[in-house]
């Protein structure tokens, strides 16, 4: 006889019901152990790949290279821009691209002008008789053309192809340095006429892209240009330290008119806010427009009556064109003006392609190339007037340093016009004094002129050299033919 031990039923259900509950809570201790475990894996591995740098991709600059790829490094060196001037106004808003970082005296009464740049009346050594100094032509779309001389590459590209040289590239670099030596405490630059030769100054740095943001010459070029303005406001717009009533201011103005011109384009192409550059570039204009002699020309004192003084006159028109390009007037506002100052040159031009001093051709012939220049400037490069000037200068002018064919005030000219012209005239011209002109510089970066083939005004002589030497990127060929 066997004894069987038998569970209720009750109790069956309360153990089936037990045995339900421990494995429910098995699954849940097991699915948290898990959790748990990934919890604590992703503690130990998540350092390691947050260690992970991306790789940032930047691209050469040459359009000749193949991109690279370069790890970004963090520098924790902070690059000071520029300082401004100590001066009101020297408050620059600048910004959007630190592009590194661009031209143009004239003469008086006598044929051969002298070498002194300023004795007595009028500013001698090539200010009044007919030995001006041009600027050029070639503006065509402005912010485009300005935009691509700041390229090194494009620079380099176009003074190769203009019949340049690196050796000429490098005389103009020294020609920045020794002037950014010599400038001024208050930003000017020399003793006599500081407003024309402050304009020279500033023109050359612009001719090679030196704006505000140029991380070598910046504060050197906002200096200069805050002193032209300055100078500007506590004048009523008149562009000189001389009295009103001497002939040399209405030199000076021009130049500082150009000057302040080309300034403002550039400012206003890459965002930088000179306070008041506006304001005086505007007057400064206004004032070289009201100053028109009936003729058609310029004379001393901007008086209303002489016909033309040439010498004068040619840093009007080239001023003016720098104004245009400024926005600041309605492009109507120059149609009269022009339209009157080319027929003055028509009608003082020699049958034989020269434009003198005033209504004179055979005074101070050498003038030829401002004349030619003016036409160039507002799109009458293929005019007869023009064309004959540029056959003129290829048949007579001489290039030889040490002696008076190698007067620089001429040659500015000359150079500006037969580059705009182009074709075998310019390479002809060009082969004749591009490398004489390279020799003839001194060792410190500026060159010197002497006796009567020149300007003695050192920095006058550096800006006149270095600017044709800049000519190859600064301005294209618009109006020859190869």
């Amino acid at each position: 006889m066997s004894i069987h031990a038998q569970l209720s039923e009750e109790a069956k259900a309360r153990l089936d019901a037990q045995k339900r509950s421990s494995t429910i809570s098995s699954i849940v201790i097991s699915v948290l152990v898990i959790v748990m475990i990934f919890l604590v894996l992703g503690i130990f591995l998540l350092p390691n790949i947050a260690k992970e740098n991306p790789t940032i991709v930047t691209y050469s600059a040459s359009l000749n290279d193949e991109p690279e790829v370069n790890q970004k490094k963090i520098n924790n060196k902070v690059k000071r821009k520029p300082s401004a001037p100590s001066n009101s106004m020297a408050k620059v808003i600048a910004a959007n691209s630190a592009n590194p970082t661009a031209i143009p005296v004239p003469d008086i009464n006598v044929v051969t002008p002298n070498a002194e740049f300023g004795d007595g009346e009028d500013f001698g050594g090539g200010w009044g008789d007919g030995d001006g100094v041009g600027a050029g032509g070639g503006f065509g779309n402005v912010p485009v053309t300005m935009r691509s001389r700041c390229s090194p590459a494009d620079r380099m590209n176009r003074l190769k192809q203009s019949g340049g040289t690196v050796e000429g590239e490098a005389a103009v670099v020294k020609s920045l340095d020794w002037l950014q030596e010599t400038q001024n405490s208050d930003g000017s630059w020399g003793k006599g006429h500081p407003v024309a030769m402050t304009g020279f100054a500033i023109l050359v740095y612009l001719g090679h892209c030196e704006t505000p943001l140029s991380e070598k010459y910046g504060e050197t070029v906002l200096k200069g240009i805050t002193y032209l303005v300055n100078n500007g406001l506590q004048n009523d717009g008149r562009l000189t330290v001389n009295d009103l009533k001497t002939n040399q201011w209405v030199y000076e103005h021009g130049i500082a008119t150009y000057a302040l011109a080309e300034s403002y384009t550039f400012c206003k192409s890459f965002k930088i806010n000179i306070p008041d550059l506006d304001k005086v570039t505007k007057k400064a204009g206004d004032i070289i427009m009201q100053g028109q002699t009936g003729q058609g020309g310029w004379v001393y004192r901007f008086e209303s009556n002489g016909g033309g003084d040439n010498s004068v006159g040619f840093w009007q028109i080239q001023a003016l064109k720098a104004c245009k390009h400024t926005g600041l007037w309605k492009k109507t506002k120059f149609k009269t003006t022009i339209k009157k100052a080319l027929g003055w040159l028509e009608q003082v031009q020699g049958s034989d392609g020269t434009i003198g001093y005033r209504n004179n051709s055979a005074r101070s012939p050498g003038l030829t190339g401002g004349g030619v220049l003016a036409f160039q400037m507002w799109d009458e490069g293929r005019s007869k007037e023009a064309k004959k000037g540029i056959k003129w200068i290829s048949e007579n002018q001489t290039f030889e340093w040490g002696n008076s064919s190698a007067n620089l005030y001429y040659h500015y000219y000359n150079a500006q016009a037969m580059m705009n012209h182009g074709g075998r005239e310019w390479d002809d011209y060009n082969e004749m004094f591009r490398d004489k002109l390279i020799k003839a510089q001194n060792g410190d970066g500026s060159w010197q002129q002497g006796g009567s083939h020149g300007p003695v005004n050192t920095h006058m002589a550096t800006c006149l050299a270095a600017l044709m030497l800049e000519v190859y990127y600064r301005f294209l060929p618009g109006t020859g033919s190869k």
